[in-house]
Formats: C-alpha cells, structure tokens, sequence
C-alpha cells in the first residue's frame, strides 16, 4: 500500500512550491491531497495546474486526492441549488483532470445549513435519496467525459450513513467513475463497535473495499459527554485496530493510498511514524 497526507499545503493550491512537497517526502510520505473552494475554481488556468503538476513531479510525490469544496446540498428539493454546486463539481472536475488528481473528492451535502455533516431527518426520505442518485448520475457523466474519477466522502450523520447504503446508491448510479472513500471511521456507530473494532472494521470493508479507490487512515477515541462522542485521533492513539484497517487495504488495493488528515502540521511526523511502524508489525509493505 502507499501513504500519504491530505495537509501541510498552502490554503491555495496555487502556492504549492518543492519545499511544500519535500517537506512531506521527509515523513516517508509519498502521496498528497488538498481541497480547494468550488468559488475559485473557474478563475483557476490551465498553466497554473501545469505548474502545480510540475512541482509534484519534481519531487516525486503524487498528487492523490483533489477536493472541491461547496456549502450546498446536492439533493436540495431547490433544483436552481442543485444545479449551481453541480456546476462547481463539474469545473472542479476539469481543474482535477488538468492537475492530474487520481480523484476528485466531493461531499453530499446536508438539508441542516448548518453544515454538510449535520444531521436532518429529511436527509433520509426516499425523495432525496432519489435526487442525490440523479445529481451524482450527472456528476458521473461529467466524470466519464473528462476521464476522471470522483470518489464520495460519506459518514454516518449524512445521507450516505452507513456502508450498506454506499453500496446502494452506488449501484443506482452505475458508474465505474463513481467510488467512495474508505473513511472507515465514520462509519462506527456504538460505542461496543469501537472497543470491539475489528467485526465493525471488517464489515465496513467488506462492503465498502469494492466500491472505494482511496482511504483515509485515522483512529477513534471516545471522549466525555452525556451522549456518545467519538474523536479522530492519530493512528495507534486511539482505540481501533489499525492493523486490520491496513491488512483489509492492503487486500483490496496493494498498489493504493491511505491519506492522514485532521491534524495540524506538527503532528503529521507522528501519525507517518505510528502507521508505518503498526504497519512493519503487521507484515504490510508501504511502499
């Protein structure tokens, strides 16, 4: 398997120069992702992703995942909204094709305006599980004529809630361009799942490892409250068997990415280290 971070960029892709990039290469990171806001992307040249490819080349770090960020919904009843975040992904997937992204992350979006991983009871009803399939039928079509791939960041507060839905919506839309991130954290639902993870982890695997192209390699830790609260921590931090989390990977893609993310800068070095030494204990080449 491969590693890599989604951080320790500039806020503006733009920016990105060598030293960015050797700064990664340092942790033994090979891979690297970043986001940019769906607002700037059609001010956004040609040349100047010919420039940022350049500058991953030079360093020999690929340039893993490229997301588009976007405030709207892509099941809102509004088809004018619908019709406004689409066209964002539909630049932001033409920019990821000109950057030479191995996939364009896009989100789902929330019916709360609070925010996309807020929860709503009308994220669930039949009628905005069937617009999302159509909007992410047309994301797909868009993704097939500029040959790249869009992979779905889904978590358990969203409409795509669990891995057996993933695999639902992903087979309503029926596309070979259309996946999923094995973010397999966001996919715990009790507390039990995760004193006990690797039941939990290798259903969400099962279900998930066919329909996914990249992974996101993070731990969970329960913290204080009156109601189930779990926090992403550094991997070998927290609670979950990371080992079989990187076995199942390694399985399904021996050749693929898992990203770090959410953490600040200064604990990338960690994170790099504890995956790769759970990683030599468990017989898994990263490479």
């Amino acid at each position: 398997m491969r590693l890599g971070v989604v951080g320790m960029l500039p806020a503006d892709f733009r920016d990105i120069d060598a030293n960015h990039l050797e700064a990664i290469a340092a942790l033994r990171l090979t891979g690297a992702g970043f986001h940019s806001p769906g607002e700037l992307l059609g001010k956004v040249k040609t040349a100047e992703c010919d420039q940022v490819a350049a500058e991953f080349a030079s360093v020999g770090i690929d340039l893993v995942q490229f997301g588009i960020g976007f405030g709207e919904c892509l099941f809102d009843p509004d088809e004018e909204v619908r019709e406004r975040v689409l066209d964002k992904i539909r630049r932001g997937l033409e920019v990821g094709r000109d950057l030479g992204a191995h996939v364009v992350l896009i989100r789902t979006g929330s019916l709360n305006a609070a925010g996309s991983y807020s929860p709503c009871r009308d994220n669930h009803t039949p009628e905005s599980r069937q617009r999302l399939i159509q909007s992410l039928r047309e994301v797909a079509d868009k993704a097939e004529s500029v040959d790249t791939t869009v992979v779905v960041e889904t978590h358990l507060l969203t409409i795509m809630d669990s891995p057996e839905t993933n695999a639902q919506v992903l087979e309503a839309v029926g596309s070979k361009r259309m996946k999923v991130v094995m973010d397999y954290v966001n996919h715990f639902q009790t507390l039990h799942q995760v004193y006990d993870s690797s039941p939990r982890l290798h259903h969400i695997f099962d279900c998930m490892g066919p329909i996914s192209t990249v992974g996101h390699c993070k731990d969970l830790m329960p913290s204080d409250g009156l109601v189930l609260h779990l926090d992403e921590a550094i991997p070998g931090d927290g609670e979950l068997d990371i080992a079989v989390a990187l076995k199942r990977w390694q399985e399904f893609y021996p050749d693929g990415y898992m990203l770090l993310e959410h953490l600040p800068n200064e604990m990338y070095p960690r994170a790099s280290a504890n995956t790769h030494d759970i990683a030599a204990a468990a017989d898994i080449d990263i490479h």
